[in-house]
């Protein structure tokens, strides 16, 4: 898969997981399903993942034979980055009373299911475009 056609993929799915989001407040109206900054990590999962495919992608073009490195790279790298998010955010809010309704339980359990779906999902779309180059150089 070229860059152009990431890209564009990359854009057209983006899109469909923000309509998603989008919709989930009007599907389920009296359930908290997205967490208070869920833009702001939806902003940095999707601006990490398209930094580590592209990280990846030149380390498969630069030498093929260590390409699988090169991925496995750019995913420990999307992973530190994602550890070190997770822990500034963590450290930057506030553990006191109810905040909008919900307990500091119920609130970071709708942070941790928003992250990690979030996380899972761009992860599993970069592997994917990763892996179709890679199956491309083998024939």
């Amino acid at each position: 898969m070229g860059i152009q056609r990431f890209i564009l993929y990359y854009i057209l799915y983006t899109a469909l997981l923000a309509g998603i989001a989008l919709s989930l407040p009007h599907l389920f109206p009296d359930v908290k399903l997205l967490a208070n900054k869920f833009w702001v990590v939806f902003g940095f999962l999707g601006g990490l993942t398209f930094i580590a495919y592209i990280l990846a992608l030149i380390g498969i073009k630069r030498n093929p034979e260590t390409g699988v490195l090169a991925i496995m790279g750019s995913i420990a790298v999307k992973m530190l980055f994602s550890m070190a998010f997770v822990l500034i955010y963590s450290l930057n809010t506030k553990k006191n009373g109810l905040v909008n309704g919900l307990n500091a339980e119920e609130k970071d359990l709708v942070f941790i299911f928003n992250f990690f779906s979030l996380y899972l999902l761009f992860t599993f779309f970069e592997i994917y475009g990763l892996l179709r180059n890679l199956r491309h150089q083998n024939k």
